[in-house]
């Protein structure tokens, strides 16, 4: 009989294969509109038009038209990488994070090994839900240079906010851990899958890559980063002295929107 795991794992593989099946062009208009009828999304900020989106995971990861969104251009301000809701906004405080409703987990786990340099304590994490109507395309919150990668084999629980509420989830989750230097420290970016999400890219990495970048990949602020196909979450992680939040639980932010101001003490 298969374990729970395996049959989580295996309707990721249908799902996945289902979303891929290319639509014929006369239901794609229908079928992506009672899709944004559904979740809320907003067909009229996406590049293109719904015949040009051949299968339902391609229109999952649309991207948006020119002008859709405008990243913070003010270089003391940390803008959002992702469109979310703000799940969890907490310090770290003796290596413990929030990750709902008080629910308190150790960074450490989340992380699995990258960043042990770091002195996190007196940090900073944000938990970023993407819900199915939101653009589901990550970017580089910073000018950075994306050092080491390492995915992370795990289950695949549903990373919405009621389940977060009630279990761990994020730390347990297969997952994508990154880390990023700037000119303000380093920082790290956790792409986290979920009950469907078995395909987590980071434009130019292998997906199943497994340490450093060499040589480090150059993003710049507002950059493509990666993509989500199919929903899930994007924990930002930054130690003490990099910035100050501003966005609070429960906030919704789009990509570009500010979340912190960067520690006045940084260039």
């Amino acid at each position: 009989m298969a374990s729970p795991l395996q049959v989580k794992r295996r309707l990721s593989l249908l799902i996945g294969w289902a979303a891929d099946r290319r639509v014929p062009s006369p239901l794609r208009a229908p079928l992506y509109k009672a899709y944004a009828a559904f979740t809320g999304a907003d067909l009229g900020e996406m590049r293109g038009q719904p015949r040009d989106y051949p299968s339902l995971g391609a229109f999952f990861v649309r991207r948006l038209a020119d002008g859709a969104r405008t990243v913070e251009a003010d270089p003391s301000l940390l803008p959002s990488p992702v469109d979310c809701m703000v799940q969890a906004s907490s310090p770290v405080t003796n290596g413990m994070v929030v990750e709902a409703k008080e629910r308190l987990y150790p960074i450490r786990s989340l992380l699995a090994g990258v960043g042990e340099d770091v002195d996190l304590n007196g940090g900073h994490q944000y938990t970023l839900y993407l819900g199915p109507k939101d653009y589901h395309r990550i970017h580089c919150p910073l000018d950075a240079q994306l050092t080491e990668v390492v995915h992370v084999p795990g289950d695949r629980h549903s990373v919405q906010p009621s389940v977060l509420e009630r279990r761990r989830v994020l730390s347990i989750n297969e997952r994508v851990v990154c880390r990023l230097e700037s000119e303000h420290g380093p920082f790290f970016m956790v792409l986290v899958g979920a009950v469907v999400v078995g395909r987590i890219r980071v434009v130019g990495v292998d997906p199943l890559h497994r340490g450093a970048v060499e040589p480090p990949r150059a993003f710049a602020r507002g950059e493509e980063f990666g993509r989500f196909e199919m929903g899930s979450t994007v924990v930002l992680v930054t130690p003490p002295g990099f910035h100050a939040p501003t966005a609070a639980q429960g906030a919704t932010i789009r990509m570009g929107q500010p979340i912190a101001e960067l520690a006045p003490d940084q260039p």
